[in-house]
């Protein structure tokens, strides 16, 4: 075979190759958005059906901006930011003179991607090894799940994870973890039940910087927002890891139940004072049909929605894309 051929041939391999992987992420891409508007179908129902029915109103008028405020204060999108957005709606409206509801409607629509884009905000597990991630929440928002699924995520792109049981003061969380752990081929590092929470967190770094593990991911006992004394624990915790790398954590994220509504702000304000948050993810978006509140908490606080919870099974996590959720709560109108 000449040259020529050959190199033809291997151009025609390559093309191939391209075009089944640019198939492939395509499918990837069509099958999480899927998952996502499946998960989101109550919030869908609840807010975006009900805001496209204000919009088939004939006119933009007071009526119109007092049945969509009426909407989004019920929806969780609370009472500051929901302002905020509607007084930008009427001057939008007012400046450009638009007299059609679906005009309007599209700026809102993009208005509150706008609030979400910004806190779309990929976490990126580079630049250090072990890469230390800090779990923590209150009670029941599923923090023990959601870090093994972290886990198991990392684990799928080729990452060696270890897991850190210092939730002590719940045995079962303990043994939920190592149970997990052991079913998909994640070690755990635990102590006994009372045992102290950052000498947990401090053996587990140690163990994780010795057998070059690329991420931990340390799960933290069920804070209440409120009660101070369970905060400082936390800061001793990160104060510990600090101790054997000053630039640890990498990541402190907290684990939030879109079901508690407006709560969830309390509890963001009190942590974020306390430990100073990088991240956010968003449990049970499927379990609540008012999920608005995503907007508050990125309107506020302006801290990365690094993952949402979308289920109960350990692949039920996705990356928080900002125009994907957007597109699966609203309805496209003609």
């Amino acid at each position: 075979m000449t040259d020529n051929k050959k190199n033809n041939l291997f151009s025609w391999i390559n093309s191939k190759i391209t075009k089944k992987n640019q198939i492939d992420s395509n499918k990837h891409k069509i099958n999480f958005f899927f998952k996502l508007k499946e998960s989101l179908k109550k919030t869908k129902i609840f807010f975006g059906n009900k805001i496209s029915c204000i919009f088939s109103l004939k006119h933009v008028d007071k009526v119109l901006f007092e049945k969509l405020e009426e909407i989004m204060i019920l929806s969780d999108v609370g009472i500051n930011t929901t302002e905020k957005i509607i007084q930008g709606l009427i001057n939008d409206a007012n400046r450009q003179e638009l007299k059609n509801p679906k005009a309007v409607y599209f700026l809102l629509k993009e208005r509150m991607h706008l609030i979400l884009k910004k806190v779309e905000i990929p976490l990126l597990i580079a630049n250090h090894t072990p890469f230390v991630i800090l779990i923590v929440g209150v009670n029941g928002t599923g923090k023990t799940t959601t870090a093994l699924k972290l886990a198991k995520k990392y684990k799928l792109n080729g990452k060696s994870v270890m897991l850190a049981a210092a939730d002590t003061f719940r045995s079962a969380a303990i043994d939920q973890l190592q149970t997990l752990g052991k079913i998909h081929g994640i070690p755990v590092i635990a102590q006994t039940f009372g045992a102290d929470p950052a000498a947990v967190a401090f053996d587990a770094f140690k163990s994780a910087i010795s057998k070059k593990i690329d991420v931990l991911i340390i799960d933290t006992a069920g804070r209440l927002h409120n009660k101070q004394h369970l905060l400082e624990e936390l800061k001793k915790i990160v104060r510990v890891i600090k101790k054997l790398n000053t630039s640890a954590p990498h990541e402190i994220v907290l684990v939030i139940d879109a079901c508690n509504g407006q709560n969830t702000i309390n509890q963001t304000e009190m942590f974020h004072k306390s430990i100073n948050l990088t991240g956010l993810i968003l449990t049970k978006l499927d379990g609540t049909a008012k999920g608005g509140v995503i907007f508050a908490l990125s309107d506020k606080f302006s801290i990365p929605i690094r993952y949402i919870g979308t289920g109960e099974k350990s692949t039920d996590l996705l990356d928080f894309n900002s125009n994907d959720f957007i597109n699966a709560i609203f309805n496209d109108i003609k």
